[in-house]
């Protein structure tokens, strides 16, 4: 799997969680889908995004994310 796919799931799966657990356990989660949204304003503007090294050092390949 590319690691464009890869960013996509964990990204959404995370602002999933983090709007999920807002709702049913506690306001403060709210920080952790800002954070993400924050992290991906970034990334879009900069071209530096931290997962990408992170799966790089894993082992992951890049490659298109949607064929």
């Amino acid at each position: 799997m590319p690691i464009e796919k890869i960013i996509l799931l964990i990204s959404g799966s995370l602002v999933l969680l983090g709007s999920i657990l807002t709702i049913y356990h506690t306001t403060a989660w709210v920080y952790l889908t800002a954070f993400i949204g924050a992290s991906l304003l970034f990334a879009g503007l900069t071209g530096f995004c931290p997962m990408v090294r992170i799966l790089r050092k894993l082992g992951m390949k890049h490659g298109q994310a949607f064929k």
